[in-house]
Parts: structure tokens; sequence; C-alpha cells
């Protein structure tokens, strides 16, 4: 069952709190890990029996994989609240329809993750989204594929979507991919080598951007049971796989969604513990806490989740290359600290849903920040902050980062809310929650 339609307003007024809050939440299971999950499902033969993806993500990204996926040919049950059953093919063809045309929303995991698994199909497939997906590039991922023997190709011949897979199979062999615009380009070929028609090795050509999500990646391969090892620094061996993997997945809490919480804890000097969260979290989000640590919260695990206290705040100077998606939040803490904060290493955000860097100092300005943007980051030193009306970009994070900022400053604004559907749809209900 899709998640159900929400009546967001086209402004939202952030009300600050009146208090330091104090509370537990839970947050939705991990998009990352949910899109992922749905890939390796659908690749199990497991005798016709379903994969059950438990604690799955409800959200557009999501959706529009599952709706993808149907395309294909595959059995797609969502009846269920946070229970998503795949079936994949008991005989081959794994993929059952040789001819699909694949609308992805502006899903980055989507197009990238299907555009690589479609290739292991026999057939032609069109992938597009929305106007942003026509402008995020693609081209790395394509040039591996085809040293994988899939024509793979841009429709337009710049290098981004549409894009247009005439597949008869992977074969074997080795493959060099770039992953400096995106980890997620060597995520889908790792995800579907095991599908070739022998082994396959995968080296990373030059730096990997967000490296813990590759390493996500390959541990969630294994708990698939498909043979993938790291050989070396950015080297990857994966093997033919027979096809059966587990019955049940269960899936994390969102690290990414947790950030925001976790930052309310910090900006009002109250305390939040995220529940079902753990510092062993396949995602590497999870270290977002760590870097509060270092502004000088206190961050306590426990045996129902992870908990932060919020201090006196310190600037930082940080490598966020790990922890990419947690820029925004990181943006909006730093205008609360006593002195500047700066990201660096994180250039390829400028490829994300919007310019990330750009976009973040623009918004973060109009609160009272002074923010200079580097060509790989920002340093945002702290002002007299006041209420603005914040333009989200069609960007998700945008809107829950800049949020947290309204938590102590009357007058934000955020204006279409109703793009955090994209992956944490109830966020303004477990936001108003914090009041509690």
């Amino acid at each position: 069952m899709p998640s159900e339609p929400r009546g967001y307003p086209e402004k939202l007024e952030i009300v600050p709190l009146s208090n330091a809050v104090k509370t537990a939440v839970s947050v939705p299971g991990s998009k990352s890990i949910t899109n992922r999950a749905l890939v390796l499902a659908a690749q199990c033969r497991n005798g016709g029996e379903p994969v059950c993806l438990t604690r799955a993500l409800r959200s557009e990204d999501t959706e529009v994989m599952v709706e993808s996926l149907r395309r294909l040919g595959f059995e797609v049950a969502d009846d269920m609240p946070e229970t998503i059953l795949v079936s994949g093919a008991e005989n081959s063809p794994l993929i059952a329809n040789s001819n699909a045309d694949l609308f992805v929303g502006n899903s980055g995991t989507t197009m990238r993750f299907l555009t690589a698994f479609v290739s292991a199909g026999k057939g032609r497939y069109r992938l597009d989204g929305v106007p942003r997906m026509r402008e995020r590039p693609i081209e790395d991922l394509l040039s591996a594929l085809r040293q994988l023997g899939v024509n793979a190709r841009s429709e337009f011949g710049n290098g981004c979507p549409p894009i247009i897979v005439e597949a008869n199979g992977l074969r074997s062999g080795t493959v060099k991919i770039k992953g400096s615009v995106s980890s997620q380009f060597v995520s889908a070929i790792l995800m579907v080598a095991p599908l070739a028609d022998g082994d396959v090795v995968l080296e990373v050509d030059g730096p990997l951007v967000s490296e813990p999500y590759v390493a996500m990646t390959a541990e969630m391969m294994r708990q698939f049971r498909m043979p993938v090892n790291e050989v070396g620094p950015g080297k990857y061996y994966v093997s033919p796989w027979d096809g059966f993997g587990p019955s049940e997945y269960l899936i994390e809490p969102d690290a990414s969604a947790a950030s925001y919480f976790f930052a309310a804890a910090a900006i009002t000097g109250g305390t939040v513990t995220v529940s079902d969260l753990s510092r062993q979290s396949l995602q590497g989000d999870v270290r977002f806490v760590d870097v509060l640590q270092e502004m000088g919260c206190r961050v306590a695990e426990c045996q129902s989740g992870i908990t932060v206290h919020g201090r006196s705040l310190r600037g930082i100077e940080v490598d966020m290359n790990g922890i990419s998606d947690t820029v925004m939040t990181l943006g909006a803490v730093a205008c609360f600290a006593e002195s500047p904060t700066t990201m660096r290493n994180v250039a390829h955000i400028r490829n994300k849903e919007t310019d990330r860097i750009s976009a973040l100092a623009t918004e973060l300005r109009k609160v009272g920040a002074e923010v200079e943007e580097f060509a790989d980051g920002l340093r945002i030193t702290p002002g007299k902050l006041h209420g603005a009306e914040i333009e989200t970009y069609l960007d998700h994070r945008m809107a829950m980062s800049m949020a947290m900022v309204g938590l102590k400053t009357p007058g934000v604004v955020i204006r279409n809310p109703g793009c955090v559907a994209k992956t944490y749809p109830g966020f303004w209900e477990d936001l108003e929650r914090l009041r509690a």
C-alpha cells in the first residue's frame, strides 16, 4: 500500500520551542537500505518464496523503486505497513519484461541502481525522471556498464538521463569505475555483479566519495548471501551466486533522518534519544553524533538507542565526505555555535537534488549567518539570527535542516514543505511531537 497522501501547505512557519526538548523519537526505516534491499530481494530466487522486508520506508523514493520493479515484471506486495514482500523470478529470465519505460521521479538511488539492474536483463529499457534528474551526471556508471558488455547510453548524449539500456546480460571481467561523483555508481555495479556470467573484479578509479555507503552495500550483499570480497582498497571481487537469499530482512532506522532530531537536542540544549539506532549501524551517517560530540554535546548509547544531550556548542573544522547527507543538518547546528564551523571535501553534493553547497549558503545568509562558500564546502560564522522565508529547491534535506533553525529563531518559514515526502513523509508530525 503506498504511503497515505498528506495535505502539505504551500508554506509552513516553524514555531520555536518554549523549552529545551527532552524526548525519545522513532524515525522511519532507512531509505538507502530500503532501496538497496528492494534490488537485492528482486534477485533472490528462493524457490519462488518472497523476501519479506520489514520496517521498510514508505516514501516517494521507495515507491518509485517499487513501481519500477513491477513494470519489470516482479511481484511486489506492499499492502501492510512497513512491510514489503518481493518475489524474484523462480526460473529464467530474471527480468520478465524485455521492454520497459521507467520513471524514477527525483530518486537518484532508483535511477542509478535500476540502470545497472536492467543491464542484467535481455531487452530495451528507458529510464527517466524529473527535470532535475536530467541534470544529474551518470556517465561514469554507463561507462562501467559498457565494460561489462552492455549498450548503455544517455539518450541526449550529454551524460545525463534519460538513459537507454539495450541489454543481453552482464559478462564477466574487470571493470574500472570512477567514484568521484557518486558512490551510488559503485554500489549499483556491485549489486548486479553476482548476475554476470562469471567473476567480476571491480576497481574504483581515483577517489571515492561517501565511502561508507559502498561499505553498506557490500555488507548488505553478504547478508543476502552474495559472494563479495574487498581484496584491496577500492577493489572488489564478486562471484556468481545461486540466487538463494534470506526469507526476511530487517531494515534499520534512517540515520540521516535521525540527524535532525539529534540536531534539535544540540540546538535547544535538550536531550533526544533516537530509538533502535546504534553505533554499529550499517549507515555511515550515524557518525553525525561524533561531530556533535566534538562540538560539545554529550552522546550516550544504550539498549534503546542513541541519546544526544545538548551543551554549549563550539565551532569545528570537519571533513564531511563520509557523511555528506548531514552537511545541511550541521549547517543549521553551526548557526548556534560560539565560533565558526568549516566543512570541507563535499564538492560532490553540488550534484544532489540541488547544488547543496550553494543553496545552503544562500539560505543560511537569509537567517543572519555569515557564510563563505568554497568549491568543496563552506565556512559558517554565527551571527544574530532572525526569521526568513526559506526556499527548499525541491530538496527534502533543505526543508528538514532549516526547520532546525526555526526551533529557536522566530519567523522561519519553510516554502514547499511537502518536499519531505521524498524520504520522510511524516517529518512535520514527528517534529511537532518534540513539543509534547
